[in-house]
């Protein structure tokens, strides 16, 4: 039980990556504030971790939300011991698709919120020496054509965990950064479904992008951010580490066709 005593508030987590972390936490003895838009996906994930476990159902893109958040988990636990900015919005658009509204929701939602949530989320875990985890992407280093806005919102992120990083050290609060290669969620395969691939296209995934075989789950990432969440960390702030399955900085694909 390496989170006994811990209170995380998770944004995103009814479904997918943050439904893992929130039952990962959860199962290592935290209380959790769980968090998305759909209250009936919410309500499930509550209901299955029983009294650690609260629900907020708020809209990231409304600037007092994360107010509203924080309190949520104070109220419903009476501390608030670590962050996990995980909720984000993925949409596909590029440089002819994304115009000012597109663009303007894409950085609330995903740099916006985290920032406003550590601004109210502050005072309490300056009083539990608590840390934040910033959920990014591989993407926020260039990111495919088709997805410029989420790309520049992941790489602003980046500079908001090293940033903070940076300014909150000496205050005992912990903030550091793991960027998502690509992982096998609901979402994800619900996607890549709807733009055309079969739905078994996941049992056999590129080699270039899966040289396991398999792609990452939303459970291996709830395992890492036990890590970081959790004082085994300690303390260890202003990390940006990639969870990939293979090197974002000098990668030398195997040209198999060669």
């Amino acid at each position: 039980m390496r989170l006994t005593g811990k209170v995380i508030l998770v944004t995103g987590s009814t479904t997918g990556v943050g439904e893992a972390i929130a039952r990962r936490c959860a199962a290592e003895g935290a209380k959790v504030l769980v968090h998305g838009l759909e209250r009936d996906l919410g309500e499930r994930v509550a209901a299955d971790l029983g009294s650690c476990a609260a629900l907020h159902v708020d809209d990231l893109a409304d600037a007092d939300a994360a107010r509203r958040l924080v309190a949520a988990a104070v109220d419903a636990f009476g501390q608030l011991d670590g962050l996990v900015n995980n909720a984000a919005w993925i949409v596909r658009s590029n440089i002819d698709t994304t115009d000012a509204a597109l663009f303007d929701r894409a950085m609330a939602v995903n740099v916006r919120a985290p920032l406003l949530l550590v601004r109210a989320a502050l005072p309490h875990l300056r009083r539990a020496e608590g840390c934040v985890l910033n959920i990014g992407s591989i993407n926020g280093y260039c990111g495919e054509a088709n997805q410029l806005a989420y790309s520049i919102s992941k790489g602003a992120l980046m500079t908001l965990s090293r940033n903070l990083a940076d300014a909150l050290g000496r205050e005992r609060v912990r903030v550091n950064h793991i960027n998502l290669g690509w992982v096998l969620s609901p979402n994800e395969h619900r996607l890549k479904v709807s733009e055309g691939l079969p739905p078994d296209w996941h049992e056999r995934p590129p080699a270039e992008f899966a040289p396991a075989g398999r792609l990452m789950s939303p459970e291996d990432v709830a395992a890492a951010v036990v890590y970081w969440v959790g004082d085994e960390s300690r303390p260890v702030s202003g990390t940006v580490m990639e969870l990939n399955q293979y090197p974002v900085i000098g990668r030398n694909p195997v040209k198999d066709a060669l």
